[in-house]
């Protein structure tokens, strides 16, 4: 058996730098790791992406959040002007932050930077957006998360 090892082909070593051609060099480093040849493998940059997916998830989180908040925002601030559509975008987004939490539970531990970062852009955008002065809007979030995710909004508006 030993000698029928012996005669397989070597595989080629690495050959893709990172920083030349991230892509590739992420293909060829997974295929690295599959093969168990530890050695070859660029430990660093290996690191840093790990990293950088733990990151894109939060960022994920971060998005749908932001859209969340800045629905609810315009919706607050001017309810003459609400819409189906922000309806629409405040339950689909409500959905995809409970997704992602589902999905990596880890990010509960940075929930509240993560949505002091989404309000901080959400509270830009309403203003832009509703063409609203920014000190309409408070500078802290004025939304806990479980209201955030929960608090009812209704299309067409209840009679007043």
């Amino acid at each position: 058996m030993d000698d029928v090892a012996n005669k397989a082909p070597k595989p080629r070593k690495a050959t893709v730098r990172y920083e030349d051609d991230t892509y590739s060099w992420a293909f060829e480093q997974a295929a690295l790791l599959r093969a168990g040849r530890w050695s070859e493998l660029d430990i660093g940059h290996l690191a840093d992406e790990i990293e950088d997916v733990g990151k894109s998830e939060a960022r994920e989180l971060e998005s749908a959040l932001r859209l969340v908040l800045m629905h609810l925002l315009k919706w607050d601030h001017q309810p003459e002007k609400r819409t189906r559509s922000w309806t629409l975008s405040i339950a689909v987004h409500r959905k995809f932050a409970a997704r992602a939490l589902r999905k990596n539970p880890g990010l509960k531990g940075v929930l509240v930077e993560v949505l002091a970062d989404a309000y901080e852009t959400a509270r830009l955008e309403a203003s832009g957006e509703t063409d609203l002065d920014l000190s309409v809007f408070p500078e802290a979030c004025p939304y806990d998360f479980d209201t955030l995710m929960t608090r009812p909004v209704e299309w067409p508006p209840a009679a007043s």
